[in-house]
């Protein structure tokens, strides 16, 4: 069984689609074993009050603090995989050294362009035709590791920030899924940067 951690900071869309899919066996011999979450009032936690998934709040303001009770909270879990999902701390480098590519993010844009916060608004600003979503490995740097799967989302001219931000999480919540799914089933080699589906 792989155990998976999920972090949230707000709603928990893709922390409900990936559940969702566990539930319904799209993804197999998994689950979502704790949710950590830096808000107390993130939306997503009553949605794992519903579905009985343990959570933690770890709203430390000191960063180191934070950091080793998260990790402390990842190995009492036995945690496989982490999926920041929504969460908005920057992950530090004791977490990441400790899960070297098992650490999932989701980012609303077709990295490496728009990187940061506030994507689909730089992407409207920008004037792009097309913007999208990335799943990838989280490293060292912001929005910066392998890519895992992509989506691309062609932007209308009356696209609004809030428009766009919904048609971009349709196909969050299909990539996401499927990314946890191909780790969990061992689908996943890394190589560099390169990310091939097995």
């Amino acid at each position: 069984m792989i155990n998976i951690a999920v972090f949230i900071s707000g709603r928990g869309s893709n922390f409900k689609a990936i559940n969702e899919a566990i539930k319904c066996e799209f993804i197999k011999n998994a689950k979502i074993s704790i949710v950590i979450s830096d808000n107390p009032n993130a939306q997503g936690l009553l949605y794992a009050k519903e579905n009985n998934i343990p959570y933690n709040i770890v709203d430390n303001k000191a960063k180191q603090e934070r950091e080793a009770n998260i990790l402390k909270v990842l190995k009492t879990y036995n945690i496989d995989l982490v999926c920041l999902a929504g969460y908005m701390k920057i992950i530090g480098p004791s977490i990441i050294d400790n899960y070297p590519n098992k650490i999932m993010n989701i980012h609303p844009s077709l990295l490496p362009s728009f990187p940061g916060i506030n994507a689909q608004k730089q992407a409207l600003d920008y004037g792009v035709r097309i913007t999208g979503c990335t799943l990838h490995f989280v490293d060292h740097l912001v929005d910066h590791g392998p890519v895992i799967l992509q989506r691309s989302v062609e932007i209308d001219e009356n696209d609004s920030v809030e428009s766009l931000s919904a048609k971009i999480l349709y196909y969050e919540h299909e990539i996401y899924p499927l990314g946890v799914k191909l780790f969990t089933e061992n689908k996943l080699a890394i190589s560099g940067r390169k990310v091939f589906i097995i």
